[in-house]
Parts: C-alpha cells; structure tokens; sequence
C-alpha cells in the first residue's frame, strides 16, 4: 500500500470514527453514572445497617 492511499483511507476512516466515539463515549457516560448510583446506594444501606446495629446494641446493653 503507498503512502498516498494509506493516509487518504486514513482520513475517511477518522471521519467515519467519529459518530462511533461519540456513541462510545455516551455509552460509557452512561454506565459510570448507573456504577456511581449503584455506589451511592450500596453506601446508604451499609449505613442504615450499621445505624440499626448500633441501635440494637444500645438497647441491648440498656
């Protein structure tokens, strides 16, 4: 393949690269922000669990 013909598909696969980054790049948007969601809420029940252990045991010991 020759220098000229390398870089001109080149070109015409960058411009046809760009509508799939950009889809890619939502998609993996997308996904980090269910991950932080799911985060978020595994953290809030860990703290609601830790909140009713520590009640329990305060009543426990009352």
């Amino acid at each position: 393949m020759s220098m000229l013909t390398h870089g001109f598909e080149q070109s015409f696969d960058r411009t046809e690269r760009w509508p799939r980054a950009k889809a890619r790049r939502a998609q993996l948007r997308r996904f980090a922000l269910r991950a932080l969601a799911v985060l978020s809420m595994g953290s809030v029940l860990a703290a609601l669990i830790a909140l009713r252990t520590a009640i329990y045991v305060w009543h426990l010991h009352a």
